[in-house]
């Protein structure tokens, strides 16, 4: 008998078989899910995806590694991050849910990625908020996060947002004992984030340590290793110079040094003028942009929601055969009415985009969604205004699990 008689061969993989035709299938959920479901990161709490929360992880050497919480709002710009957000749906937050009921949970997941993360580390946050999203049934809305651009929702779910210097990689700054204090100066901005709602979120960023940074809007908290000063711009909120105390309380806990606060208005302040270098400064107001892209800032002044003239509606299609991508309405009267559960579609907003997946949208339509979004902001960078079209929020909904926010958005082009 032949050594090979009697066993049951496994079919070969015919090579014509494209792997494309997999993508989104059954098959590949399943696969992606189990792969997902031995991630330690998304089982350690065991409350990731059954119960309301906040969870932070950061990407460090190819890994998902939880970020502290006492730390939930502190981010570097060496880094990035997946940050998911799970809260009651509207309707379950209106009526009170039955105990046998199981909560219904909306998802958003956010990789945030800091202005000097490596190509590494952003491309495993990319991959790992995918994973995420499949280990939460791919229920979950999911955006693309840039330091220079942050969405409304992204910042409402922080009372305040600490941006520094530095990362995992290069380690994090620190004051070494036996180092000169006078070698260390940090400059802070503090300002309110203007689409974060009467509540206000605050933006605490480290920026360079240069007069020219300074401007009148806002506080200035400038740490000098021996003593920590405060500048109060002319035109600086009571909420921003409240919250810049308790940025100089939280600076103090970790080391006892002496404090001085300086309104601009007083002749005194020159002092923090003169130590960032501008002693043969003499203006009186200073303007500095905030560092946001230029974009972020037009849509803000703007009042947080983009210019609807500049609205679109594209639909990524292959029913006719083959794959398509068409303008399918522009400027005003945009609704949800326009989309159809059978494609995929990209709505640009103005100062973000969002794609929307329909239920029955084919697996190359939901395999491709996201190369065709990239592929869209290429073609928005080579226009004269959109040289900063690569730090545009992208996020993605499913159809039936659409977030808030993107039916606010849809709701204001209608």
């Amino acid at each position: 008998m032949s050594p090979h008689e009697g066993l049951v061969h496994p079919k070969e993989y015919d090579i014509k078989d494209s792997n494309v035709e997999l993508i989104n299938s059954a098959l590949d959920h399943q696969v992606k899910y189990n792969s997902a479901a031995t991630e330690p990161a998304w089982r350690d709490p065991g409350t990731i995806g059954t119960a309301p929360g906040l969870h932070i992880w950061r990407i460090e050497q190819f890994e998902v590694i939880p970020w502290p919480k006492e730390r939930y709002g502190e981010f570097y710009n060496g880094d990035s991050y997946i940050v998911l957000h799970s809260s009651k749906s509207p309707s379950q937050q209106q009526q009170q849910q039955s105990d046998e009921e199981e909560p219904s949970l909306q998802h958003d997941i956010f990789f945030w990625l800091g202005s000097k993360t490596t190509q590494d580390e952003a491309g495993t946050a990319a991959y790992k908020t995918v994973e995420l999203d499949e280990y939460l049934h791919g229920a979950a809305t999911q955006h693309r996060e840039v330091q220079a651009h942050p969405s409304a929702e992204f910042v409402s779910l922080f009372p305040r947002i600490s941006i520094r210097a530095g990362g995992v990689r290069s380690g994090f700054r620190h004051v070494e004992e036996d180092a000169p204090k006078e070698e260390i100066t940090t400059l802070l901005r503090v300002f309110k984030h203007p689409s974060s709602g009467r509540s206000g979120s605050l933006i605490v960023h480290e920026v360079e340590p240069t007069w020219q940074s300074l401007d009148d809007k806002d506080v200035f908290v400038l740490d000098r290793g021996d003593k920590i000063w405060v500048w109060q711009g002319r035109s600086c909120s009571p909420m921003e110079k409240g919250k810049a105390a308790q940025v100089v309380h939280d600076l103090t806990q970790a080391k006892h040094v002496d404090v001085e606060v300086l309104s601009q208005l007083e002749a005194r302040s020159k002092v923090i003028v003169d130590m960032l270098g501008g002693k043969e400064v003499e203006q009186l107001s200073f303007s500095a942009p905030r560092p946001l892209s230029s974009r972020k800032r037009a849509a803000e002044e703007a009042g947080g929601e983009g210019d609807v003239a500049q609205r679109k509606l594209f639909r990524l299609s292959d029913a006719s055969g083959a794959l398509s991508f068409d303008l399918v309405k522009e400027g005003s009267h945009i609704g949800k009415a326009d989309l159809d559960a059978r494609d995929i579609f990209l709505f640009d907003a103005g100062d973000r985009l969002w794609v929307w997946q329909g239920l029955e949208a084919s697996a190359a339509e939901r395999a491709l969604w996201l190369k065709v979004a990239q592929s869209y902001v290429r073609w928005l960078q080579e226009s004269p205004e959109g040289s900063e079209a690569h730090l545009i929020p992208i996020s993605k909904v499913v159809q039936g699990h659409e977030s808030p926010a993107f039916m606010r958005a849809i709701a204001a082009a209608a």
